[in-house]
């Protein structure tokens, strides 16, 4: 039995075929796998169904295709497929357009919604003591600002102190908040809005000029939101600790001379502040002093921290072999002491701000 070169190239073709059968049918079922584990979720994902079935239209057109013959089967195929391809992909692309407009409304609202859900967070630190601007030089500062909700987000805020009253313009994170107020938002809405405070916009970025009576105090403050027409209580602490040490007209530390101490080494205990929580430094401290001025040795708990920020002066660790040691200067007693720290224990090197508060009642003079 002798075949034909037409026939062997026949017999070959449809080998060929029936592989590429299997293959599509293959493809098929996991397909509807997919579907059917889709189904059921959300507006998004069942807009796909539109492209999955527009798919396993054309696996079906092809694998009927494969046992036809001759070009103007293969003609009919393809334009059959393309056409098809063509009009689904268009009901697709009308439904995705029509579903991101609906999900974006959805999600729009739900924002909304958490801001009246979300719960509040904890502002401020335990202790504090309120900071009145009787205690501040005039000038402008930068200035931290602890908020009780993340939908009212301050990325930056610069305090001025004039003739003994204080004013934050605070820069938020969106647009959401037509108006604030110094107050509640009960006391908002009871309120004229000559005493509503506008914001500001500069190339599409609010500001607001806020009030401020006390630093290191949980203030309120009622935020009215643009979409929901209401108001929103909000509590702000805007953090002494934050400005630097020429902002206080009074002594902010006990300096080893206040305190009587002589030149030597001692040790205190330190508190450390910020970031995670989950770092710490060795307490007590080795505390040198000399001239009047006096040192640290802050040992942290890991040796991720290539270098230390303090006063702006950029400190390098004298050791790194078990844990980050450094010696850093030390303002005084008493007060927190604002610092940074780079740490590589992540993929990119990270600054992380922290305070150090070294407490006076816990020195203990080093015997030699």
């Amino acid at each position: 039995f002798i075949l034909s070169k037409r026939q062997r190239a026949s017999l070959l073709l449809r080998k060929d075929f029936q592989s590429l059968k299997n293959k599509a049918s293959n493809i098929a079922n996991l397909l509807k796998s997919e579907l059917d584990l889709v189904i059921d979720e959300d507006n998004l994902y069942s807009v796909m169904k539109k492209r999955y079935i527009t798919i396993l239209i054309m696996l079906s057109v092809m694998l009927s295709a494969c046992g036809e013959s001759g070009s103007s089967v293969d003609t009919a195929v393809t334009s059959s497929a393309a056409e098809t391809a063509a009009v689904t992909e268009a009901e697709t692309s009308a439904e995705i357009t029509e579903s991101t407009a609906v999900l974006s409304e959805e999600t729009s609202a739900q924002t909304d919604e958490v801001q009246v859900t979300v719960p509040p967070e904890t502002v401020g630190y335990e202790g504090m003591v309120p900071v009145y601007a009787s205690a501040l030089n005039d000038g402008k500062y930068n200035i931290s600002v602890d908020s009780s909700s993340s939908m009212f987000r301050i990325t930056e805020c610069e305090l001025t102190v004039s003739d003994g009253k204080m004013t934050a313009v605070m820069t938020m994170g969106g647009t959401g908040y037509e108006y604030i107020f110094a107050g509640t938002g009960e006391e908002a809405a009871a309120s004229s809005e000559s005493g509503y405070i506008p914001y500001e916009e500069t190339d599409g970025v609010y500001r607001f000029a806020f009030p401020v009576e006390a630093l290191d105090s949980e203030t309120p403050c009622a935020a009215f939101s643009k979409k929901k027409q209401e108001w929103y209580d909000r509590t702000l602490v805007f953090r002494a600790d934050s400005l630097p040490d020429e902002a206080f007209s009074g002594e902010l530390y006990k300096t080893a001379e206040a305190l009587g101490l002589a030149d030597g080494e001692y040790t205190a205990e330190v508190t450390l502040e910020g970031g995670s929580g989950r770092a710490s430094v060795d307490s007590p401290a080795k505390i040198t002093v000399k001239d009047g001025s006096m040192t640290a040795e802050i040992i942290w708990s890991s040796n991720k921290y290539d270098y230390m920020i303090v006063n702006g002066e950029k400190i390098l660790p004298v050791s790194t072999e078990e844990f980050s040691v450094f010696e850093i200067p030390v303002s005084g007693f008493d007060g927190k002491l604002n610092v940074s720290a780079d740490t590589t224990a992540m993929s990119v090197p990270y600054e992380i701000e922290y305070t150090l508060y070294f407490d006076s009642s816990t020195i203990t003079e080093t015997v030699s």
